[in-house]
């Protein structure tokens, strides 16, 4: 992203057509013991820019932890506090229990460790907005997001006719109510991580449902695909990180000249979770038993009289569901 930074002055911007673009994509599962996630990601570098400014996890990492990061200021710096922002956010939420507070600390964290690994390496101010969005609980249907600037977070709908749902709002100059530096634009993000202009990061709780995605994105992408377009391309009939890379074909068609970076996170329906909602209830454990117990009895196989073994009652029950807010992935690819 080439915008004035604030606590930076203007200067003026270099364009360059040295090089062409490249975007690449990936997409991987993570699999737990109550709950699946497809996930891809399609990131394009401008063909102004020599390196690519924005930057995202990887999708193999082992907790539901998710990333997307637009470097500020221009070229290698921009690049460097991107990938630096991404690396710092998952050291401090990585394999540990996640809540509100911790995410607000660790943004706040990289805030200053961002800006201090800068200060060592150059004069030059730089910074980067972020979205992120981490799940909790062992169905993984709880999810925080947080973000600093304008990379956004959408929530697809199981529904495919329905348009993506905006769930959070740029922090430009604009919606804040504030005045740009000299040679700003409204538009342009008020808010940044690695330059010290961070007091108190959005952090929101959400439900994703069965079916249902999650969308991070930096500006490159949602200033020229809207919610109705990232709904009719998620849902079309493709692998998920085509469909990404879809995204970022149509923001180019559209006159994007930023880099660009989407990054899905798809929670799929699956039989044990359907269970493991059922078995939290606790109210309709009985039922579930009585159902068990219907099913064994009509095994020819078993004896006449034969009750069921305790270890299948026990798989029933809300208090062996993963107390853990990360449950470990059992498979991952």
């Amino acid at each position: 992203m080439s915008v004035v930074t604030p606590h930076e002055p203007a200067t003026p911007r270099r364009e360059s057509a040295r090089r062409e673009r490249a975007t690449v994509s990936h997409e991987s599962v993570l699999t737990t013991r109550w709950a699946q996630l497809e996930l891809a990601v399609a990131s394009g570098r401008s063909r102004r820019h020599a390196v690519n400014e924005d930057s995202h996890s990887a999708l193999d990492r082992p907790s539901p932890v998710y990333v997307v990061a637009d470097g500020v200021g221009g070229g290698a710096m921009a690049s460097w506090v991107s990938r630096e922002l991404v690396s710092r956010l998952h050291a401090a939420l990585d394999r540990r229990r996640v809540d509100a507070g911790s995410v607000c600390d660790a943004l706040l964290d990289a805030d200053r460790e961002v800006e201090r690994a800068m200060a060592e390496r150059t004069a030059k101010s730089g910074a980067a907005t972020v979205a992120l969005c981490a799940g909790t609980g062992a169905l993984l249907s709880k999810w925080l997001i947080a973000w600093v600037g304008d990379c956004r977070v959408y929530r697809v709908r199981a529904a495919h006719d329905e348009p993506a749902e905006l769930l959070t709002r740029d922090d430009t100059y604009g919606h804040l109510g504030e005045d740009p530096p000299l040679g700003g634009s409204p538009d342009d993000p008020a808010r940044m991580v690695g330059n010290g202009a961070v007091t108190a990061p959005n952090v929101e709780s959400v439900h994703l449902g069965d079916g249902e995605m999650l969308v991070l994105c930096s500006d490159g992408l949602h200033k020229h695909v809207g919610p109705h377009e990232i709904n009719r391309q998620l849902r079309a009939h493709a692998s998920l990180s085509r469909c990404c890379t879809r995204l970022l074909e149509i923001a180019r068609h559209r006159g994007s000249s930023d880099d660009a970076t989407v990054l899905v996170v798809h929670r799929k329906a699956s039989p044990r979770s359907r269970l493991a909602r059922i078995a939290s209830g606790g109210g309709l454990l009985a039922v579930l038993i009585v159902a068990l117990a219907v099913s064994i009895g009509d095994d020819p196989s078993r004896p006449h009289g034969s009750t069921i073994p305790p270890e299948r009652v026990q798989a029933l029950s809300p208090s062996s569901m993963p107390a853990d807010p990360i449950d470990q992935p059992e498979r991952q690819r």
